[in-house]
């Protein structure tokens, strides 16, 4: 197996595992990782983190099944791996990725993808497009623009520049950015604190950002989703755990229902 799944106290973690070839990733790992993601899917599971074995977290598509020439590459990107991107963003729980050494290709789609990323201070992330006569894929286009405006994206790609994990954070591109020796232990403690709280309520911004970036929504549209949000939220159990432990003075304990 080049991907693993481990679910404990309601965290979901998945590794990518195939160090040897830098989790470069083939038709084969694809169709475990996607595996994955459907199993991790489920009623019990209230956060996901992803991570990578090795020395790196995904040097991207496996190119040694590559092709040139005589490959539709359009074709691959729709049936292979923008499906995979699509199930990491909308995956019905909070998500975090924790990455070092390279993060490329549709590695860098998967890590961004996730709602929340930490990175290690050394780590290499970017676009390598330029080296191989490709165009950036996997999400990176919107991923590079939303966090770091078109012409910094612009440069990234023109250039193949890859920013260490100290460089993305400053450019907004990653949440943080930490010593590599840290990353995973930091990572799974706060992913496993999100898992404890209360989920439902997140999912509601989650779903509620995601329709801001894809529809340019302004702020009268987003008050509205808001209240609405508010009024399901309201109906959960959790939203009368919180403000009931409040009222009480307790620590409250959530169910993510």
């Amino acid at each position: 197996m080049s991907v693993d799944l481990s679910v404990e106290n309601g965290l979901a973690e998945i590794v990518l595992n195939r160090p040897d070839k830098m989790n470069a990733l083939n038709d084969a790992m694809v169709a475990e990782l996607n595996g994955c993601l459907e199993r991790a899917a489920s009623p019990g599971v209230r956060a996901m983190m992803i991570r990578g074995e090795g020395p790196a977290f995904s040097a991207g598509r496996d190119l040694a099944d590559a092709h040139p020439g005589d490959e539709d590459a359009e074709a691959i990107i729709e049936t292979t791996f923008n499906p995979l991107i699509k199930r990491i963003v909308a995956f019905p729980a909070p998500t975090f990725a924790a990455v070092h050494g390279a993060c490329l290709g549709v590695g860098l789609g998967l890590a961004l993808g996730c709602d929340v990323v930490y990175i290690a201070d050394d780590a290499k992330i970017g676009s390598p497009f330029a080296r191989i006569g490709a165009v950036l894929d996997s999400g990176g286009h919107s991923f590079f623009v939303s966090s770091l405006g078109a012409h910094r994206a612009l440069e990234l790609i023109y250039t193949g520049k890859l920013l260490s994990g100290t460089e993305a954070a400053q450019l907004g591109l990653v949440n943080r950015s930490m010593p590599k020796d840290s990353l995973v232990a930091e990572t799974r403690k706060i992913a496993s604190q999100v898992a404890q709280g209360p989920t439902a309520a997140f999912m509601q911004s989650k779903r509620l950002v995601r329709r801001i970036d894809e529809e340019a929504m302004g702020l009268f549209a987003v008050l509205k989703c808001e209240a609405q949000a508010q009024g399901a939220a309201g109906r959960t159990a959790d939203y009368k755990e919180g403000i009931t432990a409040f009222q009480q003075k307790r620590t409250p304990k959530f169910q993510g229902k």
